[in-house]
């Protein structure tokens, strides 16, 4: 892949915005892990926070990529990431997190919640950065700043406006395709067969939307459109 590609680009701006869906929980973990620090310590526990879990999801999602490569791995990671995608429509937010009492803790606390947060996150990026390390890093450092400094307005945004979730998923659905199609093993098949291709990418998208909102139907929950 070229770099500043359209394909590039592309996968770039995907990148971005699973990292965008994905990463406000952890941006509202952090808010809640530096709650009761004083202010000067606030800036500091979300900066060095930050700063170890970007360092421990690139490393994670770098292995991750060299993984994928093995056959059967890329379809077994993008099935997985359907069922991540339906659950990012379905789940209802929890976040249980105890508020930090020094800035050793709430960095602590920071890392740790992400590493265990962070693994569906992991897997969309390493899946949609088609082996590239360097659409991996970019991704999270362009994506990361804006989700921490932003995590209320995009936490507000997905509130309001449902739809948003929605598109994240719809995201996350044409990334698990990718993979599912792309998977070493039979990529030969597919590349000769571009419609059976696209037709599966579709199928998973739209059945992955439709069951999303059939369940939130049922369940009433505000994340209906």
């Amino acid at each position: 892949m070229e770099i500043f590609s359209i394909e590039f680009i592309t996968s770039l701006l995907i990148i971005i915005g699973i990292d965008l869906v994905l990463a406000g929980d952890n941006a509202i973990v952090i808010a809640m892990a530096v709650r009761n620090l004083p202010p000067k310590n606030q800036r500091k526990g979300i900066i060095y926070g930050t700063a170890g879990a970007v360092l421990i999801r690139i490393i994670t999602t770098i292995l991750v990529v060299k993984l994928l490569q093995i056959p059967f791995l890329l379809m077994a990671g993008g099935i997985v990431l359907v069922w991540v995608a339906y659950k990012l429509l379905v789940e209802e937010e929890k976040h249980e997190v105890e508020p930090a009492r020094s800035l050793f803790e709430a960095v602590r606390t920071i890392v740790i919640a992400d590493a265990a947060m962070g693994l569906d996150n992991v897997l969309a990026v390493a899946g949609a950065a088609h082996g590239s390390f360097l659409l991996v890093v970019l991704g999270l450092l362009i994506s990361i700043p804006i989700v921490i400094w932003g995590s209320t307005v995009i936490s507000r945004l997905m509130n309001k406006y449902p739809v948003i979730i929605y598109i994240g998923a719809g995201i996350l659905a044409f990334t698990a395709g990718k993979m599912i199609t792309g998977d070493p093993t039979y990529e030969h098949f597919f590349a000769a067969n571009p419609v059976l291709k696209w037709g599966l990418i579709i199928l998973i998208i739209t059945g992955v939307l439709a069951a999303g909102r059939r369940t939130n139907r049922k369940a009433g929950y505000r994340r209906n459109i």
